[in-house]
């Protein structure tokens, strides 16, 4: 029997090789063998000069942005604190006072 890495998502010890791939029969993840960062599939978000953005960070709108379905505006130099990095097209979810939870684009806002 030969010795297969476990899944880099769920930890199974049940892959097995399939046409040069390594496949988890428990959650259906596929990654290849020598994969660089197969036990990590870690995104890098960026601010709009290019410093990565972590969770917990605080940044400022560097655009006035309108709130959809709303009348409300978050002005620049709004200083948002404590951000979550999501997926998706709006990758930081926070919380804007006098506005409340919103979703941003991190082209939208600069590390403080």
């Amino acid at each position: 029997m030969s010795a297969l890495p476990p899944c880099p998502q769920c930890q199974s010890a049940y892959t097995y090789e399939d046409r040069g791939l390594l496949v988890c029969p428990e959650c259906g993840h596929e990654w290849t063998v020598g994969e660089p960062g197969a036990e990590t599939d870690a995104r890098v978000v960026r601010d709009a000069n290019g410093n990565v953005l972590n969770d917990g960070d605080t940044v400022t709108v560097i655009k006035d942005l309108k709130v959809k379905g709303s009348s409300l505006v978050v002005k620049v130099g709004t200083k948002v604190k404590n951000i979550r990095l999501v997926e998706g097209d709006h990758d930081i979810d926070c919380r804007i006072d006098g506005i409340g939870p919103m979703s941003l684009k991190s082209e939208f806002v600069r590390k403080a």
